[in-house]
C-alpha cells in the first residue's frame, strides 16, 4: 500500500530526533541492550517471594530478547505477552498498523496514540522493525541459518572461593560420613548454543555442570561428562504449520491453569498487565532448570480461524524409588514401587542425589483446540492432557497432604477464553483434573482513562484439584486449597507521576504446610513514582502481607495458626547524569510479627554503572542488618549477560560486587564478575554441606560469548 507523505514526514522526524539522542542513524537502529535488572524491579517488585523461579522468569523474559516481535506481523496475543501494553494501547497499535501498515521502523511508534516515551523505551529490546528482504525467505534453511545475526556460542565458569563443607574429607571410618560429601568439583559450568530467527526457526543446545557434581562419564549411573543436556529444533510458518518442535520446548495457553510455559511472574509493582496471560503455545526450551519443560515433540496445524497444537512427552525426573514390602499389586500380584515426590532441584553431587538421578519416567500426552473470531476480539480454548508414570506417586502421609495426586496417572480437562470488547479485556480458564477438583480463574483489564487502569481477577481451585505444568495467578505455590480476589490500579494524575496499587485477600480452606488448619489472609502494595525526565527515576514503595501460620505455643507440644504480618518498605533512585554514568540508590526495611513477637531487618546500598564504550563497569557496596531469617532481605543485582541474580542476604554486615564487561570485537565479549559477603559476629555461613567456616563468601563467575555474525 502506498504510504501517505504526512507518514514519511513523521516518521523521518521522530527518527531523526531519537537517533541523535542515542547516537545512531536511522537508517541502521540497534536494539538497546535488555536492562534487565530494572525491567524486572518493575515487573516483580520487591522480589521477596520465593514461590517465584526467578531463573525461569529470566529466561522466559531472555526468549523475547534474543527473538524479537516483529511489530509489522505480530498478534495481539504476542504483544500482549510483553507484560507492558494496557489494553488500550494494544488497540491503538492495530488501529494505527491497520490505516499506516506497514511501520517503516521502530521509532514509528511515537506516532501511535497513547504510546508515551517511557512506555515505547520499555518496549525497545522486545520489538522490531526489519528491513524485509523480500528474498530471504527464499534462501535453504542451512544458508539462513548460517548467515543469521542472532547467533552465538557462550561459556560460564563460576566457583565460590571458600570451601564448604561438602568438598572437606570425611572421616573414613564412617560410611555415612564419605557418602554425604559432595562426589565433583565445586566449579560449575555451563555452555550454551542458540541460532533463532523470529518467526522462521530456533535452534540451540545447553549443557551444564553444578558445583558438587562430578565431571564423569558412567552410564550406569546416567552420567555422560556435564550433568545436564538440552538441545531443541523449532520451524515456523511451514505451510499450514505454524510450529515444528522437536527435542525440549515449553507450552503456554489460557491463563497457566494446566499449560503455564513456566512464566508467571506473580503480584508485584506492575498491577495490570502481569495478571493475564496469552496463548503463545509452543516455545523453545532454554533454561538449566532440570524438570520444568518437555521432552520429545509438538506442532500447531491452523486452518482458517482454528489452531490445533499437539504435543508428547517423555522424559527422566529424579527420585527416591521405594518398594512396598507390605503391599502387592492387585493386578500382577507383585510388588509394588512408589515414588513420594519428585526432586526438582537437579543436584546430583552426593550418593544419594546420584542414586535418585532419573529413576522416574513421565510420559505427558496432550492437545489444544484454538478458535479465534476475525481480528481477534474473541479467543476461546479446548485443552486436553494426560500425565503418566513408570511408577505410582505415593505422598508422605501428612494431615496437610492427604488430597495430594496419588497414583500413576492424572488427566486434565480445561477451557479458556478472552474477550476484548473497546478497552477491557475478560479472560479466563477453568479445568478439570482426575483427581476430583476442579480450578477457575477469571479476569478483567480495563483502561477506563489515559490516566486510568483497572485490574480485577478472582481464583478459585479446589484441594483437589492438580496440574503438574500449570502455573495461574495464586498466593500458594500450586493452584489449589485457595480462594481469593485481587484488585489493582494503575494512576497517572500528571505526566511524570505514577500510583500503583493492589489489594489481593485469599483463604485456604484446607490445612497447609506450617499451617495446621483452614486461614486467610491479605496482601497489598502501593507504589508512588515521579519520573522528571528519561535519565531520573525516583519511587516510594509500601507492600504489607498478611496470612497464618503455626505459632507454638509456651511450654506445649501443639500448636495454633496465628496471623502473621511482613510488611516492607523501599526507597529506590535511578540517575544518569551522563551518558556515561548511571546512579541507583536503594534503601529498603522490613518487619515481621508473629505471635506478639516483632522483629526488623534493612539493607541499604549504592550501584554505580559506568559506560566506557568498549568497556562496560559496574559495582554495588551494600550494608544490611536483619534480626532473623524471617527479615530477610532480597534484591535484584546486575550480572553477565543472560543471568539473574537475587541474594537473599540474612543477619548483620555487608555486600558487594563488581562487574566488567569488555568487548574485544563486534563478535567476541568477556565478562567477569565478582562478590563478597562479609557477615559479622558469625563463624559460619549456611548450613549443611554449604556451611562455610568464617565470616566471609567470595564468589567469582567468568563468561565469554561469541557472536556469529
Amino acid at each position: 500500500m502506498e504510504l501517505s507523505s504526512k507518514k514519511w514526514l513523521i516518521t523521518l522526524l521522530f527518527s531523526f530526533l531519537i537517533a541523535k539522542s542515542v547516537v545512531v542513524s536511522a537508517q541502521d537502529v540497534p536494539r538497546p541492550t535488555l536492562n534487565l535488572e530494572l525491567f524486572a524491579q518493575e515487573l516483580l517488585a520487591q522480589p521477596d517471594n520465593t514461590n517465584l523461579v526467578y531463573e525461569d522468569i529470566y529466561e522466559n523474559l531472555l526468549q523475547y530478547y534474543q527473538q524479537p516481535i516483529n511489530l509489522n506481523q505480530t498478534t495481539r496475543e504476542e504483544l500482549e505477552s510483553l507484560f507492558i501494553l494496557s489494553p488500550a494501547q494494544v488497540n491503538n497499535f492495530f488501529e494505527y498498523r491497520k490505516q499506516n501498515s506497514p511501520l517503516l521502523n521502530i521509532y514509528e511508534l511515537q506516532a501511535v496514540p497513547s504510546f508515551d516515551v517511557q512506555t515505547i523505551y520499555k518496549l525497545l529490546p522486545f520489538v522490531d522493525v526489519p528491513e524485509g528482504n523480500l528474498f530471504a525467505q527464499l534462501k535453504p534453511l542451512w544458508l539462513r541459518m548460517r548467515q543469521e545475526q542472532n547467533q552465538y556460542l557462550l561459556v560460564r565458569y563460576d566457583r565460590s572461593l571458600q570451601q564448604k563443607k561438602g568438598y572437606t574429607l570425611a572421616d573414613t571410618s564412617s560410611m555415612g560420613n564419605v557418602a554425604s560429601r559432595y562426589q565433583g568439583s565445586p566449579d560449575k559450568f555451563l555452555v550454551r548454543y542458540r541460532n533463532s530467527h523470529a518467526r522462521d526457526y530456533s535452534v540451540g543446545f545447553t549443557a551444564e555442570k553444578d558445583a558438587g557434581e562430578k565431571f564423569i562419564w558412567n552410564t550406569n549411573s546416567q552420567r555422560y561428562g556435564l550433568d545436564f543436556y538440552s538441545a531443541h529444533v523449532q520451524l515456523y510458518n511451514q505451510g499450514k504449520f505454524k510450529t515444528l518442535a522437536l527435542g525440549d520446548y515449553q507450552i503456554q495457553f489460557g491463563q497457566g491453569l494446566l499449560l503455564a510455559g513456566g512464566f508467571g511472574v506473580g503480584k508485584g509493582a506492575e498491577t495490570i498487565t502481569t495478571l493475564r496471560r496469552s496463548n503463545l503455545g509452543i516455545r523453545p526450551y532454554t533454561s538449566v532448570l532440570e524438570a520444568s519443560f518437555l521432552r520429545g515433540a509438538a506442532f500447531t496445524y491452523s486452518w482458517h480461524q482454528w489452531e490445533l497444537t499437539s504435543f508428547y512427552s517423555n522424559k527422566k525426573l529424579d527420585g527416591n524409588v521405594e518398594s512396598g514390602l507390605d503391599t502387592l499389586d492387585a493386578n500382577t500380584g507383585l510388588e509394588e514401587f512408589s515414588f513420594s515426590s519428585i526432586q526438582t532441584t537437579g543436584f546430583h553431587r552426593t550418593l544419594s542425589e546420584i542414586a535418585a538421578k532419573h529413576q522416574l519416567r513421565e510420559q505427558v500426552a496432550g492437545s489444544n483446540l484454538l478458535f479465534r473470531t476475525k481480528n481477534q476480539p474473541f479467543t476461546i480454548g479446548i485443552t486436553a492432557l494426560r500425565t503418566v508414570y513408570n511408577v505410582a506417586r505415593k505422598p508422605l502421609s501428612r494431615t496437610y497432604n492427604q488430597f495430594e495426586f496419588a497414583g500413576r496417572q492424572l488427566t486434565n480437562l480445561g477451557t479458556h477464553y478472552s474477550y476484548n470488547w473497546h478497552n477491557i479485556n475478560l479472560f479466563g480458564e477453568t479445568a478439570y483434573s482426575s483427581t476430583g477438583g476442579w480450578g477457575t480463574v477469571n479476569g478483567l483489564l480495563a483502561s477506563l482513562s489515559a490516566r486510568l487502569e483497572a485490574s480485577i481477577l478472582y481464583r478459585n481451585y479446589s484441594r483437589r484439584f492438580y496440574s503438574f505444568y500449570g502455573t495461574a495467578f495464586g498466593e500458594n505455590t500450586r493452584n489449589n486449597n485457595e480462594q481469593g480476589w485481587y484488585f489493582g490500579v494503575k494512576i497517572k494524575p500528571t505526566t511524570p507521576w505514577e500510583i500503583t496499587a493492589y489489594y489481593d485477600a485469599f483463604i485456604f480452606p484446607w490445612l497447609k504446610y506450617r499451617v495446621d488448619a483452614p486461614s486467610y489472609g491479605h496482601e497489598s502494595l502501593v507504589r508512588l513514582q515521579y519520573r522528571p525526565s528519561k535519565t531520573a527515576l525516583l519511587y516510594v514503595q509500601f507492600r504489607s502481607e498478611k496470612k497464618g501460620r503455626n505459632a507454638p505455643l509456651l511450654n506445649q507440644q501443639i500448636d495454633f495458626v496465628s496471623q502473621a504480618r511482613h510488611n516492607s518498605y523501599l526507597l529506590y533512585l535511578d540517575y544518569t547524569p551522563t551518558a556515561k554514568v548511571n546512579l541507583r540508590s536503594r534503601i529498603q526495611h522490613s518487619t515481621f510479627a508473629l505471635a506478639g513477637t516483632t522483629t526488623q531487618g534493612y539493607f541499604m546500598a549504592q550501584d554505580i554503572n559506568l559506560d566506557l564504550k568498549r568497556w562496560q563497569l559496574s559495582a554495588r557496596y551494600g550494608l544490611f542488618d536483619t534480626d532473623n531469617y524471617d527479615n530477610r532481605q532480597y534484591t535484584i543485582e546486575r550480572d553477565v549477560l543472560y543471568a539473574f541474580s537475587v541474594p537473599a542476604l540474612s543477619g548483620l554486615g555487608a555486600h558487594y560486587y563488581v562487574l566488567a564487561q569488555f568487548k574485544v570485537g563486534p563478535n567476541l565479549d568477556f565478562w567477569i564478575k565478582y562478590s563478597n559477603t562479609n557477615y559479622r559476629h558469625q563463624e559460619t555461613i549456611g548450613s549443611g554441606l554449604e556451611e562455610i567456616k568464617g565470616h566471609k563468601r567470595e564468589d567469582i563467575r567468568l563468561q565469554v560469548r561469541y557472536g556469529f555474525n
